[in-house]
């Protein structure tokens, strides 16, 4: 089961990426901005993405959670498909938002179904496992977008994308069963915890909200994913234009340098937070400010590294260590509620985490790309992703601030 939500995580993340891996020949092609292919692949797309994902909750956490991924996936595949055959602007936009409709069904089942797998202790293993699926999708998008598009036509790598994710739909709902809700979370009586009761929508919707702990979360890996979406929807068209990569390179070292560094700092950090969390809840919090915090350096020098091998270097280090956050917030979440409303807490951790990092995050860096090159500033996109920088101070303090919460939720509990 593992296995194959992790291979249609990898095709969903190849889907969202394959816009800005392709940005340059859709310029060429379509004779669009950077401030147009920002507001595509950010606040178009995640408008869609983030506000379905909570009916699509709600709906998951009441019926059958495999059907709902296998639709979801069906869906987002065939809008794919769309994407390549788009004649212009407009067409395009809607094939995306299109594709952030069927993807709000993607990621929230997945996270419960594993959660109900796995039981505590195991589980941050089992989603980082699960969490490869951004960095091989990348690297996979990366490395066969960039060949597609230099042999081919950027058209044919949506094409035939979206007629794998098509064949993956029916492989979910032929090999997947609906594991029993809350199996795995006793009670101090040994019993189960939640049964097969159905949260209330509205309930569960404001208990997330009024939880400071879940908000802390969410919020944090917010201004994260602001940070690393901001920069992965114009990494490529960077590389490209300010550093001198050409297609061929970023097929093969781009590709490298996301598969490594994305794909180890999902692994690593899921076993640090298996082990330090028994010890204290408090380690949710702090890996992923303290990776935070060491990465910050090194992103700088990959914005300012003069050639693009000594970029890749820096970057990769980078990656590594921008990922604890995913992990560690979705982990955390899955234990602080209930079994029956982990599908819409998870829809709603996404909802916020997703609406400020890839719906505004990606747009903000286009928009001032935009904004810098009006000014006659040549290097644009270099001092639009600058910027970036205190973005990842506001994730480290937000982390911090959820540490604390964490620290004195005990006492709040003895008390």
């Amino acid at each position: 089961m593992l296995v194959t939500l992790t291979f249609v995580y990898v095709l969903n993340f190849l889907d969202r990426q394959l816009l800005g891996i392709l940005a340059k020949p859709i310029q060429d092609t379509l004779h669009i901005t950077d401030g147009q292919l920002g507001l595509i692949g950010g606040l178009y797309f995640a408008f869609f993405y983030c506000f379905i994902a909570i009916p699509v909750g709600w709906f998951a956490d009441r019926t059958n959670r495999v059907t709902v991924l296998s639709l979801a996936c069906a869906i987002w595949s065939a809008a794919t498909i769309a994407c390549g055959m788009a004649a212009n602007y407009t067409q395009l936009v809607i094939a995306r938002m299109t594709v952030g409709f069927g993807e709000a069904g993607g990621v929230p089942p997945s996270y419960a179904l594993i959660t109900d797998t796995f039981p505590p202790g195991e589980r941050g293993t089992a989603l980082g496992i699960y969490n490869l699926g951004p960095p091989i999708g990348a690297a996979i998008g990366i490395a066969f977008g960039a060949t597609v598009a230099a042999v081919f036509d950027w058209r044919d790598a949506f094409v035939a994308i979206g007629i794998v994710g098509v064949v993956a739909a029916i492989l979910v709902k032929l090999t997947i069963s609906e594991p029993e809700r809350g199996a795995l979370d006793r009670d101090k009586a040994g019993e189960v915890s939640a049964k097969d009761s159905k949260a209330p929508f509205l309930t569960t919707i404001g208990m997330f909200f009024r939880d400071p702990v879940l908000m802390l979360a969410a919020l944090g890996s917010g201004a994260t994913q602001f940070v690393t979406y901001g920069l992965g929807n114009f990494a490529v068209l960077f590389l490209m234009r300010e550093k001198g990569m050409s297609l061929t390179d970023i097929a093969v070292w781009y590709a490298l340098v996301v598969g490594i560094g994305m794909s180890s700092g999902m692994l690593v950090s899921g076993r640090i937070i298996d082990r330090f969390t028994r010890r204290s809840r408090v380690a949710y919090a702090m890996a992923p400010a303290i990776s935070l915090a060491a990465a910050l350096p090194f992103y700088v020098l990959f914005v300012w590294a003069p050639t693009w091998p000594l970029a890749l270097i820096f970057l990769t280090v980078s990656m590594f260590l921008n990922y604890f956050y995913l992990s560690s917030s979705v982990a955390l979440v899955q234990e602080q509620v209930r079994p029956n409303q982990r599908v819409l807490s998870g829809a709603l951790l996404l909802l916020v985490m997703n609406f400020i990092g890839l719906g505004l995050g990606p747009t903000y860096v286009g928009a001032a790309s935009d904004y810098f090159a009006a000014q006659g500033h040549e290097n644009s996109l270099q001092i639009s992703l600058y910027t970036l920088t205190p973005f990842y101070l506001v994730a480290i303090l937000l982390f911090l601030l959820l540490a604390r919460r964490l620290k004195a939720e005990p006492q709040s509990a003895k008390a």
